[in-house]
């Protein structure tokens, strides 16, 4: 028995399986050409984004636009033979075509009633022909490092085969640009133009981007996360790694209180009730008549929330319940994570015990035998006796918004989402993704850390927190198993030792009540103190499996404050942080609105937006994210589909099918015809 006889025995079970797909010689040798031809294909472009914060306008127009690459495209294909208008114009037909395209009829419609003209149908005519030749060109453009394979499952339906014709067929030949310009006659002739125009802009947008990698935190502080959420839920390839406030969510979905109080809290810090009540419809009445008779007579000075300067959505009525609602849920938020700590004893967090510290009657904190001047004592619900125990009422409406969180199917299919393309970590083509941290020791070595009594550190560490949040909505898990995994999302949020804080404390009752800014103070774990230095960059790289020449760590969590100069390119090129804060709460931290890490067939691209207008200035003005450009790392040669990962699977998928192709030949597995 020769290798590759030997090899085939081993692999007989697998090969049989392999043969019901490719039941004879010819299905299998056709399937290694159509596999080694893809090998050949410059790789897909991957777009990286990290702490979108519910800012679904910006990230949409950035997905629409492929952060600035559709527009670079156009502009490098009609260089010279269209003005800045016309390209802004056509630009903002693939964004956002079906606003676009009304804007421009309604215009031509006025325009001919005022001039008492009845030419309109020509002049729709005449821009559509020009539009559609224009989008088929673009369409090209993006579509040409793709099989046709692949291109046709971007197709909508209902156009495939037109659009198939129009891409794949030239126009340097005299017959065939008849035949093009028939296509697209016929097609405006038959009033299709519009709906056309539409398609044709979905699958440029599709197109564009190969592969989109979220690296954590599409949760809180701004409007749509559930908006967010509906349109990945729409995507095919896309991939999550949980960041912290995903975390929180998650863990409000499965009922953890101290996180459904957390996301509560953090929503009306912000103003932002929209994904809440509008995306999944969590009840907010019981609390915003529990504040309004608690906190009757309190100011809540210290919590009215932090709205941009030009904000007129929120009246001054407004504004003082979302204060006196904020100031309450921050209240029973304390006491629940009380009762947390104290139910968790190995988690080692009595030191956030905050409420027990406070002396109501003088007004001050006390820990470690200091005075504190407190900002705000006024504490109604606070038994000084009994600092962790909920009032009956508190009891009460914690009891109904648990509800509220678990009873949300929109909710939990969003989470399921997350589960169904997320993980703690992931590895793609060299680049190690992670949203915040890996927990370290001082002189850089992995940290181990326990977990439910184990102790763990690097991939594995990350593997079964993964393993561990699955738990909590896994119908099989053993009960204690389950409340365990329930209450170690609140972990992973504030926890000393979780890759997704990695802080020695969270000082949120500090924040709130103490006026001594020393006690706000958040020390950061060692990966932030270390991840500059290259050596421990490849030491965790190394401990994750991550190969090749050219290898990244890609994460994001804290923003990167370039308007201080802050580069997000640290470890000589061996780490890069894509937080540049999306979030309009941190634009002034950053001094930008948010990155996109593009890795294309020539390397890697750093694209660094400003602030995004709105959705209608977009579509009126053909107004655009204004965008910068900065080389990260090109490569020498062309990145082929054969030099990434999903290269060295095909390769591994070309190698078993040649064993089956000799175990066909040689009479060890039978061929058959298909049916």
């Amino acid at each position: 028995m020769n290798e590759i006889e030997k090899r085939i025995d081993a692999d007989r079970r697998l090969l049989e399986l392999l043969a019901q797909t490719f039941p004879n010689i010819t299905a299998a040798s056709t399937e290694i050409i159509n596999l080694e031809s893809i090998l050949n294909l410059p790789k897909g472009t991957e777009h990286f984004m990290a702490d979108i914060h519910g800012e679904y306008e910006a990230f949409l127009h950035i997905m629409k636009n492929a952060s600035g690459r559709i527009k670079r495209k156009a502009k490098d294909l009609f260089a010279g033979t269209l003005s800045n208008d016309e390209l802004r114009e056509l630009c903002t037909i693939i964004y956002y075509p079906e606003q676009k395209l009304e804007l421009i009829r309604n215009a031509m419609e006025r325009e001919a009633a005022e001039l008492s003209e009845d030419n309109v149908s020509e002049a729709l005519a005449e821009f559509y022909t020009t539009t559609l030749s224009r989008l088929i060109s673009v369409c090209r453009v993006v579509s040409s490092k793709y099989t046709r394979s692949k291109v046709r499952k971007a197709l909508p339906q209902e156009f495939a085969y037109i659009i198939e014709e129009l891409l794949h067929e030239s126009t340097m030949d005299n017959d065939k640009h008849a035949y093009v310009d028939r296509i697209i006659e016929t097609i405006i002739q038959t009033g299709s133009a519009e709906a056309f125009i539409i398609a044709i802009a979905g699958v440029i947008q599709r197109l564009a981007v190969d592969q989109l990698h979220i690296l954590g935190d599409i949760f809180d502080r701004g409007p749509g996360a559930h908006i967010i959420m509906d349109f990945l839920s729409g995507l095919h390839n896309f991939d999550i790694q949980w960041g912290n406030h995903d975390a929180l969510w998650m863990g409000a979905a499965a009922g953890n209180d101290c996180c459904i109080a957390n996301v509560l809290r953090l929503s009306l810090r912000y103003g932002n009730m929209q994904t809440l009540e509008d995306g999944y419809g969590i009840n907010l009445v019981p609390l915003a008549t529990f504040a309004m008779e608690t906190y009757a007579d309190d100011p809540c000075d210290r919590f009215g929330p932090r709205l941009e300067r030009d904000d007129t959505t929120h009246n001054e009525k407004t504004r003082r319940l979302i204060a006196q609602m904020h100031k309450a849920i921050s209240v029973i938020q304390f006491k629940l994570e009380a009762q947390m700590i104290l139910r968790r004893p190995e988690w080692k967090m009595t030191d956030r015990l905050v409420l027990q510290n406070i002396d109501k009657e003088r007004g001050l904190y006390i820990v470690d035998g200091k005075e504190y001047e407190m900002t705000d004592c006024f504490l109604p619900t606070l038994d000084p006796q009994h600092p962790f125990q909920l009032t009956n009422e508190e009891a009460e409406l914690v009891r109904q918004l648990h509800h509220s969180f678990r009873v949300s199917d929109k909710l939990q299919k969003h989470i399921q989402c997350l589960f169904t393309h997320g993980c703690m970590y992931a590895i793609y083509n060299g680049n190690l993704l992670f949203h915040a941290s890996v927990p370290l020791n001082p002189d850089g070595s992995l940290k181990e850390v326990d977990l439910n009594g184990h102790l763990y550190s690097g991939r594995e560490l990350l593997h079964r927190i993964g393993m561990t949040m699955r738990a909590a909505f896994n119908a099989d898990t053993p009960s204690a198993e389950k409340r365990f995994a329930k209450d170690y999302f609140w972990y992973l949020w504030c926890g000393q030792d979780s890759p997704l804080f990695d802080k020695d404390r969270m000082t949120t009752f500090e924040r709130y009540f103490l006026r001594d800014k020393s006690m706000h103070e958040e020390r950061k774990g060692n990966y932030y103190l270390l991840r500059n230095n290259p050596e421990v960059c490849e030491r965790i790289l190394d401990a994750f499996g991550v190969e090749g020449s050219h290898r990244h760590i890609i994460n994001g969590h804290v923003p990167v404050r370039v308007a201080g100069g802050e580069s997000p390119i640290k470890a000589d090129g061996k780490l890069m942080v894509i937080d540049g804060g999306l979030s309009k709460a941190y634009h002034g931290t950053t001094g930008i609105a948010g990155y996109t890490l593009v890795y294309h067939s020539r390397g890697f691209e750093l694209i660094q937006h400003e602030p995004f207008e709105n959705v209608d200035e977009a579509i009126r003005r053909g107004t655009d994210i204004q965008s910068s450009k900065q080389i990260v790392e090109l490569s020498g040669r062309r990145i082929r589909v054969r030099d990434t990962g999903k290269g060295k699977e095909l390769q591994r998928q070309i190698s078993e099918l040649k064993e089956l192709l000799y175990a066909f030949r040689h009479g060890i597995i039978k061929e058959r015809l298909r049916k």
